[in-house]
């Protein structure tokens, strides 16, 4: 995706929101991505602390779900602190987390046989205060589920994410459904970087800013996290074509 600049038009609207607020709304720390182009279409230039973000696979599949996995621990990889990682399936394969930069020792893991524990557990960590980010691995995301979680992240300050994962395919048309998050994400994997040599190259996502308060959606084809959880923006392919239609055919 090629540089442009901010929309004059956008960016009134953004202060003329601020100025609603008032009093109610502080001052958030943002995570860049250090991508210019991403943190540019991210209101304040990078995803907010004190605040919910949903992350989701292209479509229903292991493959893409567990890229999503990745872009999220890659995330929670580069705050400062403690993680709290909620799930109800004991699948997450923790050394890719690991090369995505989020280390063992700097995750909690808390494990619930049904969303409502989940929820239950990720809102009592947002609340804590004393971690940088909660992770919850949920199916479904009721908006009132959502209000709560967001509510709870803006009056500590940490970052919420909400990794959505389905268990059939069916279930990803829940991921149209309005939410309270501050950012909707979905990542779709597509062919590797090509290498001038025979090898296998750094693993290239189509991510997809879908939504997102005061701001424009987007999208980016981006490198895999590296041990650092650091992305890199790649260039355009032309692989790609089928992928928008890909997810439509399962979430219809």
């Amino acid at each position: 995706m090629s540089n442009r600049s901010l929309n004059p038009v956008l960016a009134e609207l953004r202060q003329r929101i601020g100025q609603l607020e008032g009093g109610q709304a502080r001052a958030r720390s943002v995570l860049p991505f250090a991508v210019p182009e991403m943190d540019q279409a991210l209101p304040g230039g990078g995803l907010a602390f004190g605040a919910l973000h949903e992350i989701a696979g292209g479509g229903g599949g292991t493959v893409d779900g567990a890229a999503a996995a990745l872009f999220v621990a890659g995330i929670a990889a580069r705050t400062k602190g403690r993680v709290l990682w909620c799930m109800t399936r004991r699948d997450l394969f923790f050394p890719a987390v690991s090369q995505a930069g989020l280390h063992p020792d700097r995750v909690v893991f808390c494990e619930s046989d049904r969303d409502e524990g989940v929820l239950s557990a990720v809102e009592e960590g947002l609340s804590f205060g004393g971690l940088s980010a909660v992770v919850a691995e949920l199916v479904r995301l009721p908006m009132n589920a959502s209000r709560r979680l967001q509510l709870a992240a803006e009056k500590s300050g940490c970052m919420g994410i909400v990794l959505r994962r389905w268990r059939r395919q069916n279930e990803a048309s829940d991921y149209g459904q309005p939410t309270a998050s501050t950012t909707r994400w979905r990542i779709s994997t597509l062919p590797s970087e090509r290498l001038p040599a025979a090898g296998v190259g750094r693993s290239r996502w189509l991510a997809e800013l879908m939504r997102v308060k005061a701001g424009e959606c987007a999208e980016f084809e981006i490198g895999a996290p590296d041990a650092k959880g650091r992305i890199c923006l790649l260039p355009t392919s032309a692989d790609r074509s089928d992928q928008t239609a890909r997810f439509g055919a399962l979430a219809g």
